[in-house]
């Protein structure tokens, strides 16, 4: 086994997860908060003691990846693997090897997180599929049967749709997301937890039949994102929860970048 490890990094616009590799096994993995004004010292301050607490040896850092939806902190990501892991990180959009068809009307309005999950869940589960990522948005990305990008559905994700009730409405209070013992509430919060909640795994539903029924084909489902394990266990839509699909399209984006894998 090397001990030569790869940085993954996944910027969304509410949280950046790191991610490490040694070969083809993720050996750690944190979620930060995205803050665009957080420097390349910064992130490596932080990074640094993630990887001490998991005995991990910075120093072995010799290759990083990045796939990142907020181009404003792209710089200061770029600058932490140059600066202090010394490598010039591939980066999705700007050279990095997809290695799949994209079938949709403009290749540039794809987003990195996107693209990689296609890669990640189609080397994971094959094609045809549909991928629902719960992020910033709640997105819905199909992928064919070769593993090509074939397009998808955008949603409000659920926290969008909770902090615009609680801005919007004088009234309505900030909740958290959670699991109601009733679909009829009884008061103020249970009434909106049920209508957040129910009503995604509504609208998961209804999305995924729509576009199965469109597409012609059986199709598997996985859920990946934060809180894709408390709609997973709600619906059987949902075929399959896999929290590391970002992350290991990265590993294969990189792998494929390297001349390490063939593509599809």
């Amino acid at each position: 086994m090397s001990n030569s490890l790869l940085l993954a990094i996944d910027q969304g616009n509410t949280n950046t997860v790191f991610a490490i590799f040694r070969d083809d096994k993720l050996i750690g993995q944190w979620r930060a908060a995205t803050v665009t004004e957080r420097t390349a010292d910064e992130y490596a301050v932080w990074l640094h003691q993630l990887l001490e607490l998991e005995g991990i040896d910075s120093g072995d850092i010799h290759d990083a990846i990045i796939a990142t939806v907020v181009p404003q902190a792209l710089f200061d990501l770029k600058t932490l693997c140059r600066k202090h892991y010394d490598c010039d990180p591939l980066v999705i959009g700007e050279g990095a090897e997809l290695g799949i068809a994209l079938r949709i009307d403009d290749v540039r309005e794809a987003g990195a997180d996107r693209l990689v999950n296609a890669v990640g869940a189609f080397v994971s589960h094959g094609g045809p599929l549909i991928v629902i990522d719960f992020g910033t948005a709640t997105t819905f990305d199909v992928i064919d049967e070769d593993g090509g990008f074939a397009g998808g559905v955008f949603a409000p994700g659920i926290h969008l749709a909770l902090d615009a009730m609680h801005r919007i409405s004088a009234r309505l209070p900030r909740i958290g997301i959670d699991k109601p013992a009733t679909v009829i509430g009884t008061n103020t919060v249970s009434c909106m937890q049920s209508g957040v909640y129910w009503g995604y795994v509504s609208l998961i539903e209804g999305v995924v039949q729509r576009v199965r029924e469109e597409y012609g084909k059986p199709m598997q489902v996985v859920a990946t994102g934060g809180l894709a394990p408390l709609f997973d266990a709600a619906t059987d839509a949902i075929d399959v929860f896999d929290p590391d699909v970002t992350v290991r399209g990265l590993l294969e984006v990189w792998r494929r970048s390297r001349g390490l894998t063939d593509k599809p």
